[in-house]
């Protein structure tokens, strides 16, 4: 099979697309044939050796799969070959999602939404699960509540106004202009320029003073030591960034505000969560680009530059007749 190999970490240019032997699953675990990927900051974090102690090298890397189950193991009940699947591979432990061919244990995996073309499948597990984790599981949104989802153009800020909305809340996003529409088209309530306006001076007009109930931090930079300026009293904030911030946070101890700090965890349940959204039409990844394996190394750049130009997500088809 072919898989895209991190020889070394560094830039883009570290990946080489190598002919390899095909993974035999063992015991519980099932053969996916790849049909799409897709590029996450995470993937690029992994490449330029932020997490260097817990991938050996070389090494496939790659967060997101959707495909075929072509093989089962023993003592497998929940999939037979031909059943179109979706999951994120375990994260730090054993081979990515770059390649033709990927083995995960059955309970990770689950049935592919119906509606949802490979690449959009694959471009929902990892933020899709991201975003659950971060919303309704660590700040327990409510309906009526108000969130500000920093960053709401991008690959995760876009499943979180969806599902903000689906859970009924009230959504404020910062993006810049050319891409207010698209936010806008994802059901945020107030859209706030942040290249033209301060995002804590917009929330404390529209809020009259109040605040949010949640913050969602997609982006880093000043995010946690400036959230207790937008939030209401017991507010939430919740980040997904793994970078260094300023936290002298003490103003959150006047709100009794809660700091949540979200890494995903790979499980069924998620995935069946997010299935029943996308069945109801509440949720839908959003594909910016498509790239070819052999061009991942392209995918990676476009992804690290600061003005790529994408709303939503980069996809992967592993699978050439997916290339449009």
């Amino acid at each position: 099979m072919k898989a895209m190999i991190l020889g070394a970490f560094g830039g883009p240019e570290s990946f080489e697309l190598r002919d390899i032997p095909k993974p035999v699953p063992q015991a519980g675990q099932v053969l996916v044939r790849v049909y799409a990927t897709s590029i996450n900051p995470l993937d690029y974090q992994v490449r330029r050796g932020d997490y260097s102690d817990l991938v050996p090298l070389p090494a496939i890397t790659g967060h997101d799969i959707s495909g075929v189950i072509e093989e089962v193991g023993p003592g497998v009940t929940s999939f037979i070959p031909g059943d179109e699947v979706w999951y994120t591979p375990q994260i730090f432990d054993g081979p990515g999602s770059y390649a033709e061919y990927h083995v995960a244990a059955e309970g990770i995996v689950g049935k592919k939404p119906a509606s949802l073309s490979h690449l959009e499948a694959a471009s929902l597990t990892l933020v899709g699960g991201t975003v659950w984790e971060a919303l309704v599981v660590r700040a327990a949104l409510r309906v009526g509540e108000t969130i500000l989802v920093h960053g709401g153009a991008g690959g995760v800020g876009h499943i979180a106004i969806q599902m903000a909305k689906a859970m009924g809340a009230r959504v404020f996003t910062t993006v810049r202009e050319a891409n207010a529409e698209f936010a806008r088209s994802l059901g945020a309530d107030v859209i706030i320029d942040y290249e033209k306006e301060d995002y804590v001076d917009a929330v404390i007009r529209e809020t009259a003073g109040r605040g949010v109930d949640v913050v969602f931090d997609t982006i880093g930079g000043d995010t946690l030591s400036r959230s207790p300026d937008v939030l209401a009293q017991l507010g939430r904030v919740v980040t997904i960034v793994d970078i260094a911030q300023p936290q002298n946070v003490v103003q959150a101890w006047g709100k009794n505000a809660s700091y949540h700090f979200v890494f995903t965890r790979q499980n069924r349940g998620k995935l069946d969560e997010l299935s029943a959204l996308v069945a109801r039409g509440q949720l839908r990844p959003r594909i910016g680009a498509v790239y070819s394996l052999a061009d991942i190394p392209l995918a990676h750049a476009r992804l690290e530059s600061r003005n790529n130009g994408i709303q939503g997500k980069i996809a992967i088809a592993v699978e050439p007749s997916l290339i449009p």
